[in-house]
């Protein structure tokens, strides 16, 4: 005897073996032996055979009416062998009855199963509903094979580029667009990246690299609400006596910072360290507030940035020459002749600002000879440079003691081996398009200007931060817990050391136009030093505060992606100039082993790349260039001849650079396109 049952919602056939009360044991055709539950079996019959029938059964199913076969069947429930009798005849053959169980079974949008081979009629609006999603589903389908065909033909559908970067970083993979690809990629036997861009979507590898960066952390725009910037309504005091000036870059608009020396001569010097105060207008959770917390930071790139602030905003607080500015100031006593610290003073005050030197325009100028020397002279130097000779000149003496006090506490001198690199993209105004021709110059870490400004705001940033501790203000900190291998920068509200710049504490405060974190910590320190020991009670953030620990985890996850995508920009560009130069050749040196190979430092340019071939750490290099992959930011080498010998290169490959960041290097581009798994299917990070 032979059976046809239901198993995992699929229909078999096979010969009884066995059977018992409530179950058989059954032979299949392939020769494996299942047993059946007797409520799962649906028909019992001795000829023809299990296969014959059921490929009769499936061939009559398929030209089953089922629009007729729902105008026929019985209302209530009824069994398959009922809907035969009334559809076929009134004796319908083994084969119409398998027929009609198949037909009733595969179609839920007809007939809803009420038990094993029992079903019922669904509703007649039910019926129509279904057969409109399943023509709509016909129709997408279509879409889909023809978006697929053109894309493997070379050409990108216009929905699908709109939909471009959802597609490959964020897709909904029941969407036809995304479904597309996923064919098409499939079809062509082709990464969806490689795909895409053969077929036009992409418009240029700037773009791409910027429309993603877009699309992941500015999904609305770039652009600001309109916000009208409040006005600061406290009664400051004019530190009249005060002629304090900013060093930046010419290119910066949010100058947050300014420095003054008062006292020269007379045995005490007084510097200033005056910070824009934009903290004295906003509030926490006001409109501009939601902004700037929103954003985090101003993102920097070459040849443009994405302001945390609106620039009406900024300008209103900037420390601009040519007035009384509102700032927050931190003044330090030293003695003129030892450099002792003899104390420090906050206070909430408008400050004249008499200069906003640029340093790109007086590196040449203000050197150590000229600070060092009163006779020294240096053409072309600008009048307001001249005028401020003796504090910068003073400053500097105080930058390199500061500097050395802290390498004492470090236990060893910082290294500043690598010159900073600046980009300037000729021409460019506003929103780079990524063809223009950029410029690349160095500039040597730990030039006079910024020594000056980088230990004052290390000043500023640990004394604060120390003060608040003493207070017991929460605010939010920098600190490394020592200089072992591994031991990274952390941020956290606890006052704890840093050791990789040597002090007790440090609290990002002197950038509050370009950084969240100064805000936050500003807001605590105006309250400081508007109550002193009380402080802690009227600060904004108490202590353990949720909000605080909120802002500390949103700006170090968008701090982090902001650089990195500046570090990707910069080696972009850095590609782009090797290009435009018609560079084939670079002088490196070997920082790190790689499997198969080594990783490689450009000597004159801001560029690491892997080379092929096993080579000595520290070891100079001529290399000559591989192809340059724009879209995943990819450059290698091959090894043409070693420069140096091989005699003192492990000292070489033991200095380091404390502090650096990671390097950027290239690598596959992580989208989320899977050819793999099947539609219901979790996203992966496919590399390109």
């Amino acid at each position: 005897m032979f059976v046809l049952f239901e198993e995992a919602g699929k229909y078999l056939g096979g010969r009884v073996l066995s059977e018992a009360e409530a179950s058989a044991q059954v032979e299949l055709e392939t020769g494996k032996r299942v047993k059946v539950k007797g409520a799962n079996i649906v028909l019992r019959f001795e000829k023809p055979s299990p296969a014959d029938l059921i490929a009769e059964a499936r061939s009559l199913a398929a030209a089953l009416d089922l629009d007729l076969a729902w105008e026929f069947a019985p209302e209530g429930e009824f069994a398959f062998a009922e809907l035969a009798a009334e559809y076929f005849s009134e004796k319908p053959s083994l084969a119409q009855q398998a027929a009609a169980l198949f037909a009733l079974f595969e179609a839920p949008h007809y007939f809803r199963r009420a038990g094993k081979g029992r079903f019922k009629k669904a509703p007649a609006e039910i019926v129509q509903q279904a057969l409109a999603a399943i023509e709509k589903k016909k129709v997408i389908q279509a879409q889909i094979a023809e978006w697929a065909a053109q894309l493997a033909e070379g050409v990108c559908p216009a929905p699908v580029r709109e939909q471009l970067y959802k597609i490959l970083f964020r897709p909904d993979k029941n969407a036809p667009e995304y479904k597309a690809v996923v064919d098409a990629a499939r079809a062509t036997q082709r990464p969806p990246l490689d795909l895409l861009e053969r077929a036009g979507a992409i418009d240029s590898p700037y773009q791409f690299h910027w429309r993603r960066f877009l699309f992941e952390n500015f999904p609305k725009g770039t652009g600001f609400p309109a916000l009208a910037a409040p006005a600061i309504v406290d009664d400051l005091p004019v530190a009249s006596e005060v002629q304090a000036f900013s060093i930046d870059d010419s290119q910066t608009t949010e100058i947050d910072d300014a420095l003054s020396v008062q006292g020269l001569g007379t045995g005490t010097v007084t510097v200033g360290i005056h910070i824009a105060a934009p903290a004295l207008a906003l509030t926490p959770g006001s409109a501009i507030d939601n902004v700037a917390r929103a954003r985090m930071s101003t993102v920097y790139m070459p040849g443009y940035k994405i302001t945390m602030l609106p620039d009406d905003v900024v300008n209103t607080y900037t420390l601009l020459e040519g007035g009384d500015r509102p700032a927050v100031s931190l003044y330090a006593r030293f003695d003129e002749a030892t450099l002792e610290l003899q104390g420090t003073e906050t206070k909430l005050e408008r400050v004249p600002i008499v200069a906003n030197l640029r340093h790109d325009q007086l590196d040449t100028v203000v050197t150590q000879p000229w600070l060092e020397d009163a006779s020294f002279q240096s053409d072309n130097t600008p009048e307001a440079a001249a005028k401020l000779r003796a504090p910068l000149s003073f400053l500097f003496r105080l930058a390199k003691q500061l500097k050395a006090q802290r390498e004492v506490v470090r236990g060893k001198p910082e290294n500043f081996n690598r010159p900073d690199y600046n980009f300037r993209l000729v021409g460019n105004e506003g929103e780079p398009t990524g063809s223009e021709q950029v410029q690349i110059s160095t500039r040597q870490r730990g030039a006079p200007l910024d020594l000056i400004v980088s230990e004052a705001m290390i000043l500023a940033n640990s004394s604060w931060g120390g003060w608040l501790g003493e207070l017991g203000v929460p605010g939010l900190y920098r600190s490394q817990a020592s200089l072992a291998p591994g031991i990274k920068v952390r941020m956290g509200t606890r006052a704890l050391p840093h050791a990789g710049l040597g002090v007790k504490s440090y609290a990002w405060s002197t950038s509050p136009l370009r950084r969240y974190t100064d805000l936050v910590n500003q807001w605590q320190i105006i309250a400081a030093a508007r109550h002193g020991k009380t402080a802690a009670l009227a600060a904004p953030f108490k202590p353990k505060d949720a909000d605080l620990f909120s802002i500390l985890s949103g700006f170090d996850a968008a701090y982090a992606t902001y650089n990195a995508y500046q570090g990707g920009m910069e080696r972009f560009w850095t590609l782009k100039y090797l290009q435009q130069q018609g560079i084939t050749e670079l002088e490196a040196t070997v920082i790190k082993d790689l499997p198969n190979g080594a990783l490689v430092r450009a000597e004159t340019l801001p560029l690491v790349f892997p080379v092929a071939g096993q080579q000595e750490r520290g070891a100079r290099l001529r290399v000559k260039l591989g192809e340059i992959d724009e879209i995943a930011l990819d450059v290698s080498g091959t090894v043409l001849e070693r420069l140096d010998t091989p005699k003192a290169d492990a000292a070489l490959a033991d200095e380091s650079d404390e502090g650096d960041e990671e390097e950027v290097v290239a690598g596959p581009i992580a989208i989320a396109v899977d050819l793999s798994d099947s539609e219901a299917a979790a996203p992966e990070n496919t590399p390109a």
